[in-house]
């Protein structure tokens, strides 16, 4: 796609700031659905990181242009210049590892979520390259479900009642 182009761009961001609403708003009223929305959103961006700084780096260097601080600025055009690829791949894997971790229970699951806000408060000072207040929103979404101490495996929230050699039982009854 070519943000350049003010349409494209404002579509993009439109777009992001809508999806990071329903979110929150999922966070709050749906968990489960707001859980696999959360492994679908970081397990994509794992996916598009990981390609982007394999094949065409050089565009996170574009991201300096939006920075809100200046210190973003001087790191992008700085130290991260020559250090892009490896950089990138290692939020691409702690983003695998977030999406992932929408599926597990317990400390999984909270040091997912804890990752997950942390990457999204810090990516916020990119301004409109990361579609803020979207990240915001969706940092806020995660402290919703953090607070709420999911005890289940996500597979288990969504299914209710599982079938097992004819038998049924409710979620309470798997460990």
């Amino acid at each position: 796609m070519d943000f350049s182009s003010p349409p494209v761009f404002w579509t993009a961001y439109i777009s992001s700031n809508l999806v990071a609403l329903l979110m929150l708003l999922s966070s709050w009223k749906k968990p489960a659905v707001a859980r696999f929305l959360y492994f679908l959103l970081f397990g994509w961006a794992s996916i598009v990181n990981h390609r982007t700084a394999t094949y065409t780096p050089e565009v996170y260097q574009e991201y300096a242009d939006y920075a809100i601080l200046p210190f973003y600025r001087s790191f992008i055009l700085g130290w991260f210049t020559g250090h892009i690829t490896t950089t990138v791949n290692t939020i691409a894997a702690v983003q695998l590892f977030i999406s992932l971790s929408m599926w597990g229970k317990g400390w999984f699951f909270k040091a997912g979520a804890i990752c997950g806000i942390v990457f999204l408060v810090a990516i916020a000072p990119l301004g409109l390259a990361s579609a803020i207040p979207a990240t915001l929103m969706m940092a806020f979404g995660l402290w919703l479900l953090l607070r709420q101490l999911h005890i289940r495996y996500l597979w288990h929230t969504l299914f209710k009642e599982v079938s097992v050699n004819g038998d049924r039982f409710s979620d309470d009854s798997i460990s």
